[in-house]
């Protein structure tokens, strides 16, 4: 074929494809021909018309997006939050205050974490094992973990990190949880704890935030606490510090974390949390009114999230300081005259439980509370049942010549203060003369708990998110620095709380721990009055908070990772 006759064939073409699309624009053309020469009310009709069928079009396939596509969060947005307090030791082994706590559970990630749903879950390690015998966990690091400053996670930093916990030098709030406790690197990514006996709430230890053995193996327990890292932590968390602010004093006003994304489970979807620290929480509700932070937890404002603490509060009696409160009737009477549920109506503004056990709500089997309207005559019945006569000249209960008074001590704190005036009044109602005795929280611990310098104590026990009441229970943990201040002992509950504690199967230490409960309760060793709501205050456009049980307020930020701003729709088979 010769090349006239290629450029004949390509012309024709071309007349050909000219000739098509004329023939398709021509309908339009006449169409439009037709509409301007239309009367101009009827072009108007016509145009309306077009109009709708394009709205309606477009309304369809957003309907049909809508129908096929998800809705997915993404990165982007900053979090502004107000917390009450300022930070000192921001360290998994040295956090004292909430303000600590709060910024080492954002900047550190420990062997185990939580899902999204607040379960645990590993995080720095890949999986672990138990041995038959319960005693033995070996947990294996994911590979490619890192700190912020680009180093490695390895074994010897976790066994670094335990090993300084367990140092009394040291004197970490973590050194109960890992006394006695062996811990050993097999190799760099596999480490191995060795527990004397079956303890099936360890897993939740394993939670504990690694430091970098790099940073922190140099420095003797009288150093650590002066470390520069300790206010501008390198860890391996979800969040990284960008930059602190100070006053012209020296103190921490506020913190700008941003996502770290070298993170185990992958960056979290906000780029950046930014903490601003206040002197007292009528400070940070103004704050938070006035939009100068966005969240912050303890503030009872409308719309606040609202979650039981894992913690119960009550009076606990001291039989050895107050004779009287060695009988049961007395502990009885006493604590049945308490009228809890107006207690939380009236002084807590309603953010609590009421409760009679020492499991908070909702983990115990939330024993039936006394009758409220016939309290006091019970009281007063059960007082003379046993005993006791009522000197109305004396205004008091006499058995023999011994009055039967009371000195309630606690914290020099609202709402302590508050809710024992209220019990105070109550007991007086029934003819048990009551004297308030209020202190400073440290002095509290220092001088009245730890000594047990009390006949009746108004105190909270933070049972913790894996509820184990040995601490406080077992007959044991009488002594300082044993946590059963009420000098409790009872051998079936003893046997109870052991079981409870070596059970792997939840089903089975929950079933302990209930009947534990059971029993102390019909023994009146505290007079327990409720447990408290956790409130959070968080802006409308932030997802995916989910509070389950919160021990500490830093717990609100166990899953802080998955908390979202934006998002987008994207087709399902791209949601990762």
């Amino acid at each position: 074929m010769d090349f006239s006759t290629t450029m004949i064939r390509r012309a024709l073409n071309r007349e050909r494809l000219s000739m098509t699309l004329k023939k398709g624009v021509e309908p339009f053309e006449r169409l439009g021909a037709y509409v301007a020469n239309l009367p101009p009310g009827d072009r108007l009709i016509v145009g309306v018309l077009g109009l709708f069928v394009v709205v309606a079009s477009l309304v369809g396939v957003i309907a049909l997006e809508r129908t096929f596509l998800v809705v997915v969060p993404v990165e982007g947005g900053t979090l502004m939050e107000g917390v009450v307090g300022t930070p000192r030791f921001v360290n998994p082994l040295l956090a004292l205050s909430d303000a600590d706590r709060d910024l080492a559970a954002l900047t550190y990630a420990g062997l185990m974490g939580y899902g999204a749903d607040g379960t645990l879950a590993p995080v720095l390690a890949e999986r672990y094992d138990l041995s038959e015998d319960g005693r033995t966990y070996t947990f294996t690091l994911r590979e490619g973990v890192e700190f912020s400053d680009g180093n490695p996670v390895t074994a010897a930093d976790v066994v670094f990190t335990v090993v300084k916990a367990q140092d009394p030098t040291l004197r970490s709030p973590a050194l109960s949880n890992w006394a006695n406790i062996r811990a050993e690197a097999v190799d760099s990514r596999t480490i191995r704890f060795t527990l004397p006996r079956p303890y099936a709430p360890f897993i939740e230890q394993a939670t504990l935030g690694i430091l970098p053995a790099h940073l922190w193996e140099s420095l003797s327990a009288e150093e650590f606490p002066f470390s520069p890292y300790m206010t501008e932590p390198v860890g391996a968390g979800p969040f990284e510090v960008a930059s602190v602010a100070r006053s012209s004093n020296g103190a921490v006003t506020s913190y700008v974390l941003t996502a770290f994304n070298g993170y185990a489970l992958n960056r979290p979807y906000l780029d950046g949390i930014t903490f601003r620290f206040y002197n007292d929480a009528s400070d940070l509700a103004v704050a938070l009114r006035t939009g100068e932070v966005k969240s912050a937890y303890g503030v009872a404002e409308e719309g606040a999230l609202a979650v039981p603490y894992a913690r119960v509060f009550g009076v606990f009696f001291n039989p050895s300081e107050n004779p009287a409160l060695a009988e049961r009737a007395v502990r009885e009477a006493l604590s049945n005259t308490i009228d809890r549920r107006a207690l939380i109506d009236d002084v807590l503004g309603g953010y609590g439980t009421p409760s009679v056990g020492p499991l908070p709500t909702g983990i115990g089997g939330d024993l039936p509370l006394p009758e409220t309207e016939t309290r006091r005559t019970e009281a007063r019945e059960l007082l003379a049942d046993a005993g006791w006569e009522y000197d109305e000249e004396a205004q008091a209960w006499l058995k023999g010549d011994q009055p039967l008074a009371i000195t309630l001590r606690t914290a020099n704190v609202p709402e302590l203060k508050a809710v024992a005036s209220r019990i105070q009044g109550e007991w007086r109602a029934i003819g048990v003369p009551t004297q308030l005795e209020l202190y400073p929280a440290t002095e509290l611990t220092q001088n009245v708990i730890r000594p047990r310098d009390f006949e009746a104590l108004y105190f909270g026990e933070v049972i913790g998110t894996y509820p184990d009441l040995y601490a406080f229970w077992y007959s044991g943990e009488r002594n300082d620095p044993g946590l059963n201040i009420a000098g409790y002992a009872s051998s079936n509950v003893d046997k109870l709380l052991e079981e409870a504690r070596a059970a792997v199967d939840d089903a089975e230490a929950r079933a302990a721990l209930i009947e534990a409960e059971r029993l102390i309760a019909a023994d009146y060793p505290a007079a327990f009055t409720h447990t408290p709501d956790f409130l959070y205050v968080v802006p409308d456009a932030l997802r995916g908070v989910e509070l389950t049980r919160i021990a500490a307020p830093s717990d609100r930020l166990r899953t802080a990772r998955f908390w979202y701003l934006r998002t987008e729709r994207v087709w399902p088979w791209f949601v990762r």
